[in-house]
């Protein structure tokens, strides 16, 4: 919940060209719903960036006030969403089967999906990580238009972040499970993430606080292309 409509045009104005030096990397960019519109302005027509929500209601329309479907989004030039992000999960009560019903409706409408999957802390201390993202991957659909981010929970926003070797491990398990593209998200920055972005089985990165500032979300870019080209 970062950038009104000013600030995501400004920002958006400053990135709309780094996919040119990003060469190999897919940029997105997932504004608040009230920035969507803003920031699709501050990319510009034709822009290589491409803009998607941080949710999307399972429904075309109806009673189910401060939702957003996906033909809203899609009329505005929105290309995807994210679904199942840990947040939504913890504090707003998502779950694996309304993941689903995001996902699967999203997709039908021809948006594309980021589904979120991670174990919490004390989940990864039992250890039920791979039972936790069995049970999460799931409940995602197939589809080419989809991919998945592991974000383990404990990482989110806390600084603490996977060893490239634990991130390598998880990523690896959820492709066992899924053949989507994996992203890793948990306190990805510029510092850690050409050695992330360098794993095998890691396909890019779900970038959060890092990203709200544009030279920290070059840097990583930067570093995804890096790994590409390695």
């Amino acid at each position: 919940m970062f950038k009104g409509a000013h600030e995501a045009r400004a920002f958006a104005t400053r990135i709309r060209h780094l996919p040119e030096r990003a060469s190999g990397v897919d940029v997105v960019v997932c504004p608040p719903f009230v920035s969507l519109q803003a920031t699709l302005q501050g990319l510009g027509e034709g822009g290589l960036v491409r803009v998607y929500a941080q949710s999307v209601h399972w429904e075309l329309d109806g009673a189910f006030t401060g939702e957003v479907s996906a033909p809203m989004l899609l009329e505005l030039g929105v290309k995807g969403a994210i679904v199942g992000h840990s947040e939504r999960r913890q504090l707003f009560g998502e779950t694996d089967e309304t993941v689903r019903r995001r996902a699967e409706a999203a997709l039908e409408a021809g948006l594309a999906v980021i589904a979120c999957v991670g174990e919490t802390d004390a989940e990864r201390e039992r250890g039920e990580t791979e039972a936790v993202l069995a049970r999460q991957v799931a409940a995602v659909p197939r589809h080419e238009r989809l991919v998945i981010a592991y974000e383990p929970v404990w990482a989110i926003g806390t600084g603490r972040t996977a060893t490239p070797e634990m991130a390598q491990d998880a990523h690896a398990f959820v492709k066992s499970l899924h053949a989507a593209p994996v992203l890793y998200g948990g306190s990805v920055k510029p510092e850690n993430a050409r050695v992330l972005l360098g794993q095998p089985d890691v396909d890019g990165a779900l970038v959060g606080g890092a990203s709200l500032d544009p030279v920290s979300f070059e840097a990583i870019c930067l570093a995804g292309a890096e790994a590409a080209a390695a």
